[in-house]
């Protein structure tokens, strides 16, 4: 043991050069993943343009009419409906799958990159879908040229794989750029927001849970207003009502007797007054007692 600690003290020096070589390899390692992940969005890229030449293709009605000058072309329109309904429901189903996310409190809490437009790949989808959103026509009875169409297709195709880079990237970073008190506070809101729409929990156990998720949440994650109304729906839930047994009939309820409508209470017995002549008018006599 005493040799290795004069073998340190003779070359300390040797540690500056090793830092040295540590960072060297660490840059490698840098270089090399970013052109992995260069590659994979090629790959990503190559393969939706694919699928949208497939869907295009496959869209395009076979005839073998030639078309002459007074038909679509010499306008430089192209009838486009069937093509556009196929990039129509390829563009709803990516909103359709960020909706998803957007609108669901607890996938927000479990992927917070999803909603960070910090991020680097949720940036450059949510920038995808705003030129997709705008390139898109108002129905696909719209005539469109073939350059337009085009822009269209491109447009869906990087729509698609911004949306795909963004979703794996924000499974695999998950909460991990939090502080750890930042985490604590999501596993406390993801815990609160099952009270929050758990039906077997009553009422004002619901609106509490639901308060202080807005609270964990505050700061954190930015919600929208439509998550919020679709929390908010869920929370103010009816308790179901509680379930019979098999075989038993509920109680039924017995009628009260009905009460008669004509009845009236029956009148007081007044005395007589007397009409004897040695009593005057209007004087009641009552019986005397007997001894």
């Amino acid at each position: 043991m005493d040799q290795f600690w004069m073998f340190l003290g003779s070359y300390w020096w040797l540690v500056f050069p090793l830092f040295g070589v540590a960072g060297a390899v660490g840059r490698s390692w840098e270089r090399s993943a970013r052109r992995r992940h260069t590659r994979r969005l090629e790959v990503l890229h190559a393969k939706a343009e694919l699928r949208a030449a497939t869907a295009a293709a496959k869209a395009l009605p076979v005839t073998g009419a030639v078309p002459t000058a007074s038909g679509p072309a010499a306008t430089g329109r192209v009838a486009t409906g069937s093509q556009l309904e196929s990039l129509f429901a390829a563009h709803d189903a990516v909103t359709a799958r960020w909706l998803d996310y957007e609108l669901d409190v607890a996938k927000l809490i479990a992927f917070p990159a999803m909603s960070d437009g910090r991020q680097p790949l949720t940036a450059a989808f949510l920038r995808a879908k705003k030129v997709a959103d705008n390139l898109r026509p108002a129905s696909a009875k719209a005539k469109l040229t073939k350059d337009q169409l085009a822009e269209y297709r491109s447009a869906v195709t990087d729509f698609e794989v911004a949306f795909d880079l963004a979703e794996r990237d924000a499974r695999r970073v998950r909460d991990s750029t939090f502080t750890d008190g930042e985490r604590k506070r999501l596993d406390t809101a993801k815990q609160l927001l099952t009270v929050a729409i758990d039906q077997a929990a009553t009422p004002a156990e619901r609106q509490l849970a639901y308060r202080r998720v807005r609270q964990e949440l505050d700061g954190l994650i930015s919600l929208s207003d439509e998550a919020l109304e679709v929390l908010e729906e869920k929370v103010a839930l009816e308790l179901p009502a509680a379930p019979t047994r098999p075989g038993t009939a509920a109680p039924q309820s017995v009628p009260a007797p009905p009460t008669p409508a004509s009845a009236t209470p029956p009148s007081a017995t007044w005395p007589v007054p007397a009409r004897g002549s040695d009593t005057p008018p209007g004087r009641v006599t009552r019986p005397k007692p007997h001894p």
